[in-house]
């Protein structure tokens, strides 16, 4: 875990190096003050001795300018190290994800990859900061002072020495209790994160639902979990404050105690008495700091173990040694294919699959819910491996060709598309960055959606919201088709995208395809009969098999499913109503 996370500090090593380097220098400047106080006090006040005194004076504004200098150099170096490791890591878990295969994705919730992304690296920045100055500051400090006061009396330093073995004890109990508390946390933002996330993007159906008050109760317990936990690890934490006041002063009244019987006695000078009380508050408050660089460490490492976790998950998707940078044509063919979402799953979602499809043919898929159509269709654009079996696109192996050129020429459009935040013309080119307006409004032309766009107020640089919330379904839909058309596929995959499409709207799209991209392969994966009925061939599936595959005519006559499905539509046919999605 240690490796996996300091690989992330790379270019920021020398600052990282910088800044212990000046902490130890400030430790040793600041070291120094207290025995020249001393000095200054034996030698100069109690001599009477004014030129002593201007001295000693002058060398300890030097060695208080010095450590202000190095301490602030330190402080630069160990933010710019801290804030530079926490960008690396951010940079490197998100280029990670987008290596992710579905696969690797189903292991993680949204809500925990964004706290991850979020507070876990926030909380490693501040820890790498603390460790980076005070975890180098704190025993060196401590060490130091512990020797300069056995440099001036023996006797009075071992008070220090069994100081800070009681006080080390009782600060690590106290910690230990709350660490329990610190690793449980985590678990509950991403609960909070959750909730949060679900309720913005929800919003519409919220209100509509009148479901304000439940989801203000949804975020009052998940923000009150993590309001308990914390409180809880604090309530623990505070016991620190009084333990560490309590063994200072009593560190101080015995060394002054012992201190002044030793002056009476003539074995201790007051300037090395004040000296030795200087050292005391540099120990314990050295002691301090690590107890803070504990909690710091304690709430880190459970931040560091679900970062870890991430940096290290690999795709399970990868190119062979010699990939295949051109995909020929759009020809498919499954040989004995199964697949479970799960190694170790006992049942197969897709069981025994044989299936061959031509190049240019149009191809409907229609079954019930669970037949495992989508997952058929995912395994064409390797978004999941086939578990057993073989998969050929063009002739060749999926597994051989190069991810983003398979990818590329299998363009998929879902029943749930996705916009981003920008113009039109810019969630277009997410199919291709480099196509022209008159490409795109071409594409669009194809998909149907010039006929929307041109009525919108700045045309094809209307600006998309997130998430493409200023558009309808029917809208939206259109515009993902375009975009995907923009990729000039192989194979084009629609997975229920015209659901939301009016059936004469449907079979506008449906007929310029035939018509422009006759050589591109097309599956279509609907409910309604009416938007496959003219394919060449249709598969029925049910329960993870083919149950039948033909033309319609033939499927009506000879398939139970398809013909009970093709009489339950015929019905209801006068309630699609043209236009109806615009």
């Amino acid at each position: 875990m240690i490796k996996t996370l300091l690989s992330q500090v790379k270019q920021y090593k020398l600052v990282s190096v910088l800044t212990p380097i000046c902490m130890i220098l400030e430790v040793i400047l600041e070291s120094f003050i207290p025995l020249v106080i001393g000095w200054l006090i034996t030698n100069g006040i109690e001599a009477k001795d004014q030129s002593k005194i201007i001295y000693y004076g002058v060398i300890m504004i030097i060695l208080a300018v010095l450590s202000l200098i190095v301490g602030a150099l330190g402080g630069i170096f160990g933010s710019k190290a801290s804030t530079g490791f926490a960008k690396n890591l951010r940079k490197a878990m998100f280029e990670n994800i987008q290596t992710f295969s579905f696969s690797n994705i189903d292991k993680f919730s949204t809500a925990s990859l964004i706290t991850r992304l979020t507070t876990d690296v926030t909380n490693l920045q501040m820890a790498y900061q603390m460790m980076l100055r005070m975890f180098t500051r704190a025993p060196f400090s401590l060490i130091v002072a512990m020797t300069m006061a056995f440099f001036v009396n023996k006797k009075i330093a071992t008070i220090y020495l069994i100081a800070v073995l009681v006080l080390g004890t009782i600060l690590v109990l106290i910690m230990s209790r709350a660490v329990k508390y610190f690793n449980a946390v985590f678990k509950k933002y991403d609960d909070l994160n959750e909730s949060v996330q679900e309720n913005i993007i929800g919003m519409r159906v919220v209100k509509s639902f009148v479901r304000e008050d439940y989801e203000k109760e949804r975020f009052k317990k998940a923000s009150g979990n993590i309001y308990m936990m914390f409180k809880k690890a604090e309530n623990i934490i505070t016991y620190n404050g009084p333990v560490m006041m309590l063994t200072v002063y009593s560190c101080m009244i015995l060394i002054s105690w012992l201190g002044a019987n030793y002056i009476v006695g003539g074995e201790l000078a007051i300037g090395d008495l004040t000296t030795l009380l200087g050292y005391c508050m540099n120990i314990l408050m050295s002691l301090m700091m690590l107890s803070m660089i504990f909690v710091m460490v304690t709430m880190s490492y459970a931040s560091a173990k679900r970062i870890t976790e991430v940096l290290n998950e690999k795709s399970d998707l990868t190119n062979g040694k010699c990939p295949i940078f051109e995909v020929i044509d759009g020809s498919i063919e499954f040989k004995d294919v199964s697949f479970s979402y799960k190694e170790d799953s006992d049942e197969s979602v897709l069981k025994n699959i044989n299936l061959s499809i031509n190049a240019g043919e149009t191809i409907g898929i229609i079954g019930g819910t669970g037949s495992a159509k989508t997952s058929l269709v995912n395994l064409i654009s390797r978004l999941y491996d086939v578990s057993d079996g073989e998969l050929f696109v063009g002739g060749v192996n999926v597994k051989e060709y190069d991810l983003e050129t398979l990818r590329k020429k299998v363009a998929v459009v879902l029943q749930k598309n996705v916009l981003f935040s920008g113009t039109v013309l810019e969630n277009l080119r997410w199919g291709n960055k480099e196509a022209t307006k008159e490409e795109c409004i071409e594409a669009c032309k194809l998909a149907c959606a010039d006929g929307f766009i041109e009525k919108m107020k700045d045309g094809y640089d209307t600006f998309i919201e997130q998430g493409g919330s200023n558009v309808s379904g029917g809208q939206k839909q259109r515009l993902c088709i375009a975009r995907a058309l923009l990729t000039q596929p192989k194979v084009l995959i629609l997975d229920d995208s015209t659901s939301a499409v009016d059936t004469a709207t449907d079979a506008r799209i449906r007929e310029a395809f035939l018509k422009k991209i006759p050589d591109t392969t097309k599956i279509i994966i609907a409910q309604r009969i009416s938007s496959i009925q003219h394919a060449d061939r249709i598969i029925v599936m049910e329960d993870g098999e083919i149950n039948g595959i033909g033309t319609h005519d033939y499927l009506v006559e000879h398939n139970d499913i398809y013909k009970d499905v093709y009489e339950s539509q015929i019905g209801n046919t006068d309630l699609d109503v043209e236009g109806g999605a615009e």
